[in-house]
């Protein structure tokens, strides 16, 4: 699982990095503990307004997806992830999965390993400390207690999809984020690619991603701590 993680790039770093055509963010405030129900970062491919072609958007999403048909959007603060084994079969992911697939972006991410002598948070990051692209999923959920032209009338939330954690890492946690390589950056949010049989084979084609685990001070346990020194590796 993922409950917290890294975003301190800026807005031009994710529109130079992933080609980006379109952004909708003006800017991007640093977060070293991004915990769920934060407005994040969202890469989406989508058919161009003109209908020639796909643009690639750099658009914010609220992290805990929210589906189209529930009562109230409470509900996504528990839907910030995605087991990749059943994502194409869950009611609340199965739609997400086959047209609403994007890229949050991050620079790592934490887990709690368990000890006896309690949980040590450790940051998990690229080798060269590279960006890392998660496979992500949104939902957009309107409110039906707003009309139709109301400018808050659709809340657009996100989720992230994990897979079981390789034996290097799996005495760290059993799930990590399934890490989307660049060359199948297209390959992911192509908005054509719609089938359960084609997305299924997409997910397959992910390669396990190669992470540095790097044991950092509890601080990171409290949400309201929130500066580099989070991943600095403890004392």
């Amino acid at each position: 699982m993922c409950g917290r993680y890294v975003m301190a790039r800026g807005t031009g770093d994710l529109v130079a990095s992933f080609d980006v055509d379109e952004s909708y963010v003006e800017e991007i405030q640093p977060s070293y503990n991004i915990a769920p129900t934060d407005q994040v970062p969202l890469i989406i491919d989508r058919r161009a307004a003109s209908g020639d072609g796909v643009s690639r958007k750099l658009i914010m999403a609220r992290w805990g997806l929210v589906p189209p048909w529930a009562k109230d959007p409470r509900s996504g603060a528990r839907l910030i992830n995605a087991r990749m084994e059943t994502v194409t079969e869950k009611p609340s992911f199965r739609k997400a999965a086959a047209r609403k697939r994007g890229l949050l972006v991050a620079d790592g991410y934490f887990e709690w390993q368990k000890t006896s002598d309690g949980k040590i948070p450790t940051y998990l990051h690229g080798e060269h400390e590279e960006m890392l692209a998660f496979a992500a999923l949104f939902e957009n959920w309107p409110d039906p207690a707003l009309p139709e032209d109301h400018p808050d009338k659709w809340l657009r939330t996100c989720t992230i999809i994990t897979t079981q954690a390789s034996d290097s890492l799996g005495h760290i946690h059993d799930r990590t984020p399934l890490i989307v390589p660049g060359d199948l950056y297209a390959d992911w949010l192509d908005p054509e690619t719609t089938s359960e049989a084609d997305v299924q084979q997409l997910l397959a084609a992910m390669p396990e991603p190669h992470l540095v685990p790097r044991r950092v001070s509890s601080k990171v346990n409290n949400v309201r701590n929130n500066g580099p020194d989070l991943i600095d590796e403890a004392a």
